[in-house]
């Protein structure tokens, strides 16, 4: 297959699926690595695919994020049983940062309830949310992002650079066993600092997340203590993110 015919054949699949992984595209392609990722700088420079670690995206899947409303509805058992299975690692007197995202905003509604917590965030949504709650609570600053519900920028970060937390309860698009992936250079910068100014950092996402890279690697799985989900890994995935130093859990 000459280099044009190869190249047409992966455009077609990246616009079918969506988002492939190297080892998928090498084996629809039937080539060696080198020649598959020869292709594949070839066609990033032209801005036909999106690399990302571990595989490819195709751009209108990058540029189109989800709205905050159709997140909050999608896997909604799952963010539910989420949320409960996190309040219980969390100790009375605990500081908790809760990130901006659907899952977390779950979490932090459960914690919203407790009296022995201090919640800070930077979510608009759980801000709200914090009129009917009991918990002490602080909403950081910042330029609101609607697509997300954040706040974020450079008010938000300074403040959350002058804080620390016990916990940190954070989401991701997306994770592999590179780590933990967000849409957007705002929002990862939050989550890293997050994780700079937290002692122990838990991450909320449901199983649909797993081997989903996304466009910005903001933390590798040395720098998260737990990850709660609503069921197991299969036994080789999990065994690798323990052998990283990630307590999992499910309900």
């Amino acid at each position: 297959m000459f280099a044009h015919e190869r190249q047409q054949a992966i455009r077609n699949l990246v616009r079918k699926h969506r988002r492939l992984s190297f080892a998928e595209l090498q084996a629809a392609i039937d080539v060696s690595p080198a020649t598959l990722r020869r292709d594949l700088t070839d066609l990033e420079k032209t801005g036909e695919v999106v690399r990302v670690h571990g595989g490819v995206l195709d751009p209108a899947y990058v540029r189109s994020e989800i709205s905050f409303d159709e997140r909050v509805l999608r896997h909604a058992a799952a963010k539910k049983a989420i949320a409960v299975k996190v309040s219980t690692l969390i100790p009375p007197g605990a500081t908790v940062f809760v990130d901006a995202g659907s899952t977390c905003l779950e979490a932090g509604k459960v914690l919203l309830g407790r009296k022995d917590l201090r919640l800070i965030t930077h979510s608009v949504a759980l801000t709200a949310a914090s009129l009917h709650g009991e918990a002490d609570f602080l909403c950081l600053g910042g330029e609101l992002r609607r697509v997300s519900g954040a706040l974020v920028g450079g008010a938000a970060l300074g403040a959350l650079s002058r804080l620390r937390a016990d916990f940190a309860l954070l989401g991701a698009t997306g994770s592999d066993i590179g780590g933990c992936f967000t849409t957007e250079l705002s929002e990862a910068e939050m989550k890293r600092l997050i994780l700079e100014r937290s002692q122990r950092a838990i991450l909320l996402a449901d199983s649909s997340k797993w081997n989903m890279a996304s466009t910005v690697h903001f933390a590798g799985w040395n720098l998260f203590n737990d990850w709660v989900l609503e069921k197991a890994l299969p036994p080789k995935e999990a065994r690798a993110l323990r052998a990283a130093g990630v307590v999992l859990h499910s309900p």
